[in-house]
């Protein structure tokens, strides 16, 4: 009896193993939160908020791969190694929502001729770019928070291939830009965390898994 018991015994602590309660779950919520506060500081300059966005998707890339975050040193290094070259990105970035924001306005407003049509397909496109743009970011936090060209090839190869999935990423952003404007201003930077792991989260399963860096791809 004694001999069929053990194994019974040797396999209760296994099935603990991986099992998570609410404290795993609080410690994820707020290091998410602190990842967003951080974001929104960095990019606070507006022609840092490429870098800073880059390197925060980096972040959450280490922790959903490895199951621990980058240290502070890896993530100041990355930081200052994506300012210069993210500055393009993020003039490229504000300078296009400025437009579409913009456009978005005069057409609601009846500024501009179109009326509602005009103002649907505008807005379409609005949110199809957003959540073009969102896979890019978690394409660059592949490559270590840099290789912005790279990874805009790479994210747009992904959202041909699988536009079931581009539709869900623009859906993250769609909610992501609603909740920003129903919440609390202060707590839109904690809504930045999690938006980059909603991302992350999204794409980790989509068919199209090798990141282009240059000319060689890694798994």
């Amino acid at each position: 009896m004694a001999s069929r018991a053990e194994p019974a015994a040797r396999a209760e602590p296994a099935d603990t193993v991986g099992r998570r309660d609410w404290r795993d779950v609080a410690r994820d919520a707020a290091d998410l939160a602190l990842l967003g506060i951080l974001l929104a500081l960095a990019a606070a300059p507006l022609l840092t908020a490429a870098a800073a966005a880059g390197t925060a998707s980096a972040a959450v890339h280490d922790w959903t791969r490895t199951g621990s975050w980058p240290s502070a040193r890896t993530t100041a290094r990355r930081f200052g190694r994506s300012v210069l070259p993210g500055v393009p990105v993020s003039l490229l970035a504000l300078t296009g929502a400025a437009l579409l924001t913009a456009d978005l306005a005069a057409l609601a407003t009846g500024r501009v001729p179109g009326g509602p049509a005009a103002l649907l397909v505008t807005a379409l496109i609005a949110a199809g770019l957003a959540g073009y743009a969102g896979l890019v970011v978690v394409e660059v936090g592949g490559n270590g928070g840099g290789r912005w060209r790279a990874s805009a090839r790479s994210a747009a190869r992904a959202c041909l291939d699988a536009p079931t999935r581009w539709a869900t990423l623009t859906g993250v952003v769609a909610l992501a830009g609603l909740l920003a404007v129903l919440v609390t201003p202060v707590a839109v930077p904690i809504l930045a965390g999690y938006t980059v792991a909603a991302l992350h989260a999204v794409t980790v399963r989509r068919p199209v898994t090798a990141t282009v860096v240059g000319r060689r791809e890694l798994p």
